[in-house]
């Protein structure tokens, strides 16, 4: 041990004997910025049971038709208005079969049972709550692809050439975007009949906007990094850069943006229905199951409330699996 007085000299030291490769060794495990994301959207309670909520209605949407026997538009009058009946839960008032007291199924001599009731031309309506349940998701899976193919491409393309290309492809979405949805529709239907075809073609024509001018923002603050200059140096293409390194980065954002989109979308042909622009009659939509029951809300109150829901459900559970996606790709919340 030198005293305060000694002078620190390099004779005093001596070297410890460390590796230079050991002093690069990583010690901790390296964690991916996609497995990262996923640990935390996990850990996301809310999120994860909104998505098993998801997989459940998912899966009632595809088999729920070809449970029982009768179809979708089978009618029997003998069989309107019925209130929901399920023996095994008989003593809930609500799967009874009874409507102010009254056994409806024991009065008209009925041996059947139906779970979510029958509607006033004697339709089974849990097969045409989880039919008109399928065109809603078919809605979500078309909104989510009209985000990837049309709005991904059209977003990268403006903000990777910039200059004139964006200012021309811009104004394009700016006189698009001038025109509400609801007039996108009237204008369709003028040409062709209310139905899927045309909410169909009225989501392609404006549902992309939203996600081109987010993938357009981050073209722009990507494109002059240096991994593309890297890229460039070396010969690969634009269309490459773009697919291939620009829009990969930006994946994450890009899947947020499209789990908002999905509830916006279900809303959509929902409110269309509803207001009897969209689907109608004989085809199952939740929006026009919601109407048929709303005129009789009073009475049979059943006929709204389980497609009320199901709707509900959806629109609720996708924007908090949104949520937690958007709190999982977040970089500013990582611990």
């Amino acid at each position: 041990m030198a005293n305060d007085n000694d002078t620190i000299t390099q004779g005093l030291f001596e070297p410890v004997g460390a590796d230079t490769q050991v002093s690069e060794h990583i010690s901790g495990k390296v964690v991916s910025a996609w497995r990262d994301a996923f640990r935390r959207f996990v850990t996301n309670k809310g999120a994860v049971i909104s998505m098993i909520i998801l997989a459940l209605i998912i899966i009632l949407a595809l088999l729920g038709p070809h449970i029982n026997k009768y179809g979708t538009n089978d009618q029997n009058l003998l069989w309107s208005d019925l209130p929901p009946k399920i023996s095994a839960l008989s003593w809930m008032p609500m799967f009874s079969g009874k409507e102010n007291g009254v056994d409806v199924y024991k009065d008209r001599g009925v041996k059947q049972e139906f779970w979510f009731g029958t509607d006033q031309l004697g339709r089974d309506l849990w097969n045409r709550t989880w039919a008109g349940t399928q065109i809603s998701l078919l809605i979500a899976l078309i909104a989510a692809l009209v985000d990837f193919l049309i709005g991904v491409a059209y977003g990268g393309i403006s903000g990777y050439f910039g200059g004139t290309v964006d200012n021309i492809l811009q104004r394009i979405i700016e006189v698009i975007s001038g025109i509400p949805n609801l007039v996108w529709i009237i204008l369709l239907i003028l040409i062709m009949q209310p139905g899927l075809l045309a909410i169909t073609i009225a989501i392609l024509a404006t549902n992309w906007i939203a996600m081109a001018r987010i993938v357009r923002g981050e073209m722009l603050k990507l494109k002059n990094q240096e991994f593309v200059l890297a890229s460039r140096t070396l010969g690969a293409g634009d269309g490459r850069i773009i697919f291939r390194h620009l829009i990969p980065n930006s994946l994450g954002m890009i899947i947020v943006n499209t789990m908002f989109s999905i509830p916006a979308a279900i809303f959509f042909e929902a409110f269309l229905s509803f207001i009897g622009l969209g689907i109608r009659d004989p085809q199952a939509s939740l929006g026009s199951l919601i109407n048929t029951g709303f005129t009789i809300l009073q009475i049979h109150p059943s006929q709204t409330i389980f497609p009320g829901i199901v709707i509900s459900l959806l629109l609720i559970c996708f924007n908090i699996v949104g949520n937690g996606l958007r709190d999982a790709f977040d970089p500013k919340l990582r611990r």
